[in-house]
């Protein structure tokens, strides 16, 4: 491949990659969704009779339209639809409920919502306080109005005429937001450009040497950057198809490459770590096996702990991709492109072609290599980032102080140009996959009735990433068990925000200004003291 290929100086709309794509292979497969086989052309029609519905609905260009939907081809046909009525998507988490979900409905404006019925008793709770929603398009049986909205069924939209509406969409118009976790409050939605999705696609599948003989495949759900780019996007950037699973499994793992041809996985560092240490099953690759995959040559997942690249190296014979940091706000800021290389636990080399990666200290000030501090960016091209945070303007200018984007990460660049992450400088958590905001947690669990204080931290995990911990005090007279706060906790939390720990203490460590010391409570870890999920007895299902 050469090295001029991202080179080109020019910027592309989402819907001129779908175009593009029917005008050269309309007929061959684009997609693989959890089973379901569809090409461009077919795609394209059902997104423009969506599109053309949702237009009646009202929604004209900049408007946005949620879907709470798990990966499927609903999903996929929801998104394009939004895109070709000159919407704005709004994929939403399928764990949220309560107070997250009515937060992104409000805080986005979302005038419709897709919703699968499976979710619908969520958003019955939470629709009537947001003022903005006036339609409901349900996927799956038919289900009584909300009141204060109009309720349609999935099906009947699917018969409307394909009229997508003829728009002049510029690069820089949006097209998606994507919800991120805050540090001092409520998730915030960061603005996505259309050209951005295509920058992100594109880069990342420079680094994988992607080609039209390559099928990516993705159980990451589509309420995520990721499998947008590389896998809804990268087959019209890159020609061939991809396939979207509807979520990681260990023992589906080998088959699901075998079934569709896998040669390049999108995962993440956790589901790397399941695998490298998984028990041996007959299609795994050099198995001996006649039904064993021979497609699969390049496991992505960051991030990657040297000994997992070591086992999927050794153990599987596949090459693997892990050199790469960013943000959802800004992607990618450090990579390995072609014939580059790795230094182990680097986040690969800084990205100078799209961005100007510097370190700072505290005051702003550049640090020498070398040196730790936070990582801050500019971008070298145009809409190859974030356009801000929706509705936030305070924050987005708080972030981009000086003219530099400040990402909250801590890391080091060496003389090499090697990025090494080193902690999260914002109060936040990452576990399986999945942003945390330890405030909207903390949030909810001090309206539990009993707690007079809490703290929600990280603890790091065997898996890589974080579990999460509560530290809590109790008000006089509770009588609130560990147990039964966590119980309490799967109905009011997503689950991948579910604490592992619980302790209870009688104060927490504080600071002399009054700030709780989480920086001391996550070096503590879990104390002999601490409630742990995986040693008790607890069942519970996820959902």
């Amino acid at each position: 491949m050469s090295a001029d290929v991202w080179r080109t100086g020019s910027q592309s709309t989402i819907p001129e990659l779908l175009l593009r794509r029917l005008e050269s292979d309309p007929d061959s497969q684009y997609l693989d969704v959890c089973g379901d086989t569809v090409t461009a052309a077919e795609v394209y029609d059902i997104a423009s009779r969506l599109a053309g519905a949702f237009v009646s609905m009202g929604v004209s260009k900049g408007d946005r339209v949620a879907t709470l939907i798990e990966n499927s081809i609903e999903a996929v046909y929801a998104w394009w639809g939004i895109i070709l009525a000159g919407g704005i998507a709004v994929p939403i988490n399928t764990a949220y409920k309560g107070e997250y979900l009515r937060h992104q409905l409000a805080d986005s404006g979302s005038r419709v919502v897709v919703v699968a019925s499976e979710f619908f008793d969520r958003l019955e709770v939470v629709a009537p306080s947001v003022d903005s929603l006036q339609h409901v398009v349900v996927i799956g049986d038919s289900l009584a109005p909300i009141s204060g909205t109009s309720t349609s069924r999935w099906s009947e939209l699917l018969t409307a005429e394909a009229n997508a509406p003829s728009l002049t969409t510029k690069p820089s118009d949006l097209g998606t937001f994507i919800y991120t976790g805050g540090t001092t409050g409520l998730s915030k939605g960061c603005m996505l450009s259309h050209n951005y999705h295509e920058a992100l696609t594109r880069q990342i599948g420079i680094c994988w040497e992607r080609t039209a003989e390559d099928v990516v495949w993705t159980p990451l759900p589509m309420f995520h950057f990721n499998a947008i780019t590389t896998a809804v996007l990268g087959p019209l950037v890159f020609g061939g198809r991809s396939a979207i699973y509807r979520r990681f499994s260990v023992s589906n793992f080998w088959p699901e490459m075998n079934r569709v041809g896998a040669t390049i996985t999108s995962t993440l560092g956790t589901m790397a770590y399941l695998l490298a240490h998984d028990v041996d099953r007959p299609e795994m690759p050099r198995s001996g096996a006649p039904e064993a995959n021979t497609s699969l040559r390049l496991l992505g997942a960051a991030p990657m702990p040297v000994e997992v690249d070591d086992i999927m190296k050794n153990r599987f014979g596949l090459k693997t991709f892990s050199a790469a940091y960013g943000v959802t706000e800004a992607s990618l800021i450090s990579w390995q492109p072609p014939g580059g290389y790795n230094k182990p636990n680097a986040a690969g080399v800084i990205n100078d072609e799209y961005f100007d990666v510097r370190i700072f200290d505290d005051d702003d000030n550049e640090l020498p290599r070398g040196s730790r501090g936070e990582i801050v960016i500019r971008p070298k091209r145009p809409e190859v980032m974030f356009a801000g945070y929706w509705g936030r303007p305070e924050v987005t200018v708080e972030t981009s102080r000086n003219w530099w984007y400040h990402t909250g990460d801590v890391g080091i660049i060496d003389e090499e140009n090697f990025l090494f992450f080193v902690d999260r400088k914002a109060d936040y958590l990452r576990r399986r996959g999945e942003n945390i905001a330890s405030f909207e947690v903390e949030s909810i669990i001090m309206g539990h009735g009993q707690i007079a204080d809490v703290a929600v931290h990280a603890v790091p995990s065997p898996l890589t990433e974080d579990d999460l911990k509560i530290t809590a005090t109790l008000v006089d007279g509770a009588t609130v068990t560990e147990e039964e706060l966590f119980l309490w906790c799967v109905e009011q939390l997503p689950y991948f925000a579910l604490p592992r720990y619980i302790e209870f203490r009688n104060e927490l460590p504080r600071s002399p200004v009054g700030r709780v010391l989480k920086r001391e409570l996550r070096d503590e870890g879990a104390t002999p003291t601490s409630w742990d999920l995986e040693a008790s007895d607890v069942k519970f299902e996820k959902r």
